[in-house]
């Protein structure tokens, strides 16, 4: 049994009270591999008792402040009194972003999701809104303290020490992954320097400051991590002269791809750690990876994750692939209880050598549902391109996905870079059989494969899009010609 006596004298946290109460002056020693190893190196039915404790008093609060909820679990026959174990949390509907968007729009602007007073919100923030209407956060003050706190002790798990220097580039803006990074350092006491990015030339201001402050560790996307070594070499600068140890990463499954993530710390020489589960689900970085990169854990304690099947929804066993579903255990303001993400992914309950006994996600997030795309009856990702591709010696770094439609028959064409220094005009057709061959192996067919010089398709300093699907073109042009 975890000892509740020994956590609140010793580590300032009281999990006898809901939501629990966390001493923000509690900081391990820096030798210190946990933050909370009473939790965190549990065994499974200790810290499922705790689990269960925290979700039975989530989902009565739930049910008594929101009408959202209320009403979607009378619908489908459930309420607190259904849940006599976790087993039982898969009985209760799950929630699509869908659904919160009409609850958003039917009540604006928060929904009647919403479980605190509108004046006891904190922070506003929400989605992008790039796949429909942006969905709104409303986040009290005790909640955002929560999320530092979490935030710190997963960040610490990736090393992450008061010492550190945490360079943050990526966007603060409505983005709540960047914020996060933010408090969760600060909760740490690191020193945090929040650099941004999305301005024009901000790259290469990026590198001539990071010469400058010398950060020890990075947070951003992938994508940007490898377009910020890019300028630094434009810049006459080694990427591995900076002295990153660490680079964190959210916002794509890049850090969870092996040859990406094999780049990354080649790269830069540090150490590069896979985290992230959705905005909604802030505290996001309770899918995160430990120092020991055997995948994220689920920091199941925080917030429950359970990965189902994604038709029904019911937990799949360890071992196999679903989709995760994400439930708040410590949310007060806009509490998410059973968030489909329809994020693909693979989960097994096999001991880490970090001694955490966490579920993990060994492969991270790869992909998305709704991101697979059928080429003659295919189901392909764009996580597996690039996991070929970056195999590939004299690969220019980015590469583009196009679908399209030729005589009824659907196309494959990847347009991919390649270093010109290293490819000599005859040297190119080998290249480009090798990646031919690297990614027939990886999809099962043969794409349509141009090659094109370094620097030539589009970068980013956020998430990449990569896919553009051209068959909706012809299919506009077949009817046009009936």
């Amino acid at each position: 049994m975890i000892d509740l006596q020994r956590l609140r004298t010793a580590r300032g946290v009281d999990l006898t009270a809901w939501p629990p109460r966390y001493d923000p002056a509690y900081l391990p020693s820096d030798k210190e591999e946990y933050w909370l190893p009473e939790l965190e190196c549990a065994g499974e039915a200790e810290r499922n008792e705790i689990v269960f404790g925290k979700l039975t008093n989530q989902i009565r609060y739930a049910w008594e402040r929101s009408p959202f909820y209320r009403r979607r679990w009378q619908e489908a026959g459930v309420s607190p009194d259904t849940l006599k174990s976790l087993d039982d949390l898969a009985r209760f509907p799950v929630i699509q972003k869908a659904e919160m968007r009409v609850a958003q729009e039917t009540n604006p602007p928060f929904g009647d999701l919403l479980c605190i007073e509108a004046e006891e919100i904190s922070r506003i923030h929400g989605t992008s809104g790039t796949t429909g209407r942006p969905v709104v956060f409303g986040i009290g003050r005790d909640d955002w303290d929560r999320v530092a706190n979490a935030h710190a002790r997963i960040m610490w798990a990736a090393g992450i020490r008061p010492h550190d220097r945490i360079i943050i580039c990526s966007f603060f803006s409505l983005y709540v992954g960047s914020w996060g990074a933010l408090i969760g350092g600060e909760r740490i006491r690191a020193a945090m320097f929040p650099f941004g990015a999305g301005i024009a030339g901000q790259t290469a201001r990026a590198v001539e400051w990071a010469l400058t402050v010398r950060p020890t560790a990075f947070y951003g996307t992938p994508s940007y991590a490898l377009r910020f070594a890019e300028v630094a070499r434009d810049e006459g600068v080694n990427p591995r002269d900076f002295g990153l140890r660490i680079l964190f990463f959210s916002g794509e499954p890049g850090a969870g791809i092996p040859s990406t993530k094999r780049l990354i710390e080649e790269t830069f020489g540090g150490a590069c750690i896979d985290m992230g589960s959705m905005a909604e689900m802030t505290p996001w970085m309770t899918n995160g990876e430990c120092r020991q990169r055997t995948g994220m854990h689920l920091w199941q304690d925080i917030v429950y994750a359970e990965v189902c099947d994604p038709d029904t929804y019911k937990p799949v066993p360890f071992g196999r692939e679903g989709t995760p579903v994400y439930t708040h255990l410590e949310r007060t303001s806009q509490p998410m209880i059973r968030l489909a993400s329809n994020d693909r992914t693979r989960w097994i309950n096999a001991p880490c050598p970090c001694g955490r006994t966490y579920p993990r996600l060994p492969d991270g997030i790869y992909g998305r549902y709704d991101d697979v795309f059928i080429i003659r009856g295919k189901n392909l990702y764009p996580s597996a391109i690039e996991d070929a591709l970056r195999g590939v010696e004299g690969f220019g770094g980015e590469f583009q996905v196009v679908i399209s439609r030729q005589d009824s028959m659907d196309e494959l064409l990847i347009r991919a870079e390649y270093i010109p220094a290293e490819n000599a005009e005859g040297s190119i057709d080998v290249l480009r059989t090798t990646m031919g061959e690297k990614i027939r192996a990886r999809l099962g067919l043969r794409p349509i494969l141009e090659l094109v010089p370094q620097g030539t398709l589009p970068r980013t300093e956020f998430k990449a899009r990569r896919v553009i699907d051209d068959r909706d073109v012809y299919r506009t042009s077949v009817v046009r010609t009936k």
